[in-house]
Parts: C-alpha cells; sequence; structure tokens
C-alpha cells in the first residue's frame, strides 16, 4: 500500500500525540524526554521524504522534494495544534499555575511594572491557550521548514 504524505502526516501526528500523552501521564514534567514528539515529527517528515526519493516519481529537485516534506508537516502541525488546543482546554489547570507564577514574578517586579498585578494576572491567564497555540503553531511550522529543507537539501544532493 503506498502511503501518501498526507497520510504520513496523519500517521507521524498521531504517534506524536500517544507519545505525548504517556510522557504526560508516564513522566515527570521537568523531563528532557518529553522532546521525543519533537523528534518523532522529524522522523515523520524524513520517512516521508525518504520514501518519494526511492518512488519513481522523483525528480531530484530540491523544490519538489521540499513540496513533498511540506504535505507532510503542515497536515502534522494543523494536526498538533488541534491537540495542543483541546489538551490545554481540558486542563485548565495549566492556565491557573501559570498564572499564578507569572503574577508571583510581576510582585517581584512590581516597583518597575504594572499598577494592577491582579488585573494583569487575569488578562495573562485568559489568554494563555491562545498564546500556548500560537507558539505551537509557530513552533512546528519552524521545525517542519528547517527539517524538510535540509532533509530535501540532502537527498536532492546525494546521488
Amino acid at each position: 500500500m503506498k502511503l501518501s504524505p498526507l497520510i504520513k502526516g496523519i500517521i507521524t501526528a498521531i504517534i506524536m500525540m500517544g507519545v505525548s500523552l504517556a510522557a504526560y501521564y508516564g513522566l515527570p514534567t521537568n523531563s528532557p524526554l518529553h522532546y521525543i514528539v519533537f523528534a518523532l515529527y522529524a522522523a515523520g517528515i524524513i520517512w516521508t521524504l525518504i520514501a518519494y526519493k526511492n518512488s519513481p516519481a522523483f525528480s531530484g529537485k530540491f523544490g519538489d522534494s521540499f513540496n513533498t516534506g511540506f504535505r507532510c508537516f503542515i497536515v502534522a502541525t494543523l494536526l498538533m495544534v488541534l491537540y495542543t488546543f483541546t489538551f490545554n482546554k481540558m486542563h485548565p489547570e495549566f492556565a491557573e499555575e501559570s498564572a499564578r507564577l507569572y503574577k508571583e514574578q510581576l510582585l517581584k517586579e512590581k516597583d518597575k511594572l504594572l499598577p494592577d498585578i491582579e488585573a494583569e494576572a487575569v488578562r495573562y491567564e485568559n489568554g494563555y491557550i491562545k498564546a500556548v497555540v500560537y507558539g505551537s503553531i509557530f513552533g512546528y511550522l519552524i521545525i517542519g521548514a528547517a527539517v524538510t529543507a535540509a532533509a530535501s537539501l540532502i537527498l536532492t544532493r546525494k546521488k
């Protein structure tokens, strides 16, 4: 069965979500093993590009390779952003804890900053999910584009 870049992106995202959930429930919060999700993301993109290189459709052109990787990583990014939004909506305690830490930081710097620290902490908590989702979009797009460009360059230069 031939898997398209879109299907590979979906498979990659599902694996990333599973590992992310397993890491959340099975690892300490500060464990560096949480970054395995990004390695899986890169592996999914590379898997797509290697399969493309080994296919009869491979043209040897960077643009064609990048386009194939793009179709994989854009789908994975979309699904991971939806996952990030849903996961954070289901866990409002993340926003509450982050806002509490932000308020503590503001209280330490109260001479330099805002007059109404409580209102600022509430504003921060209300914007938490939006900030996390925007960060997720930006991060996955940057990583996806960088991995796709680097892998495409390597695969098209290799004879």
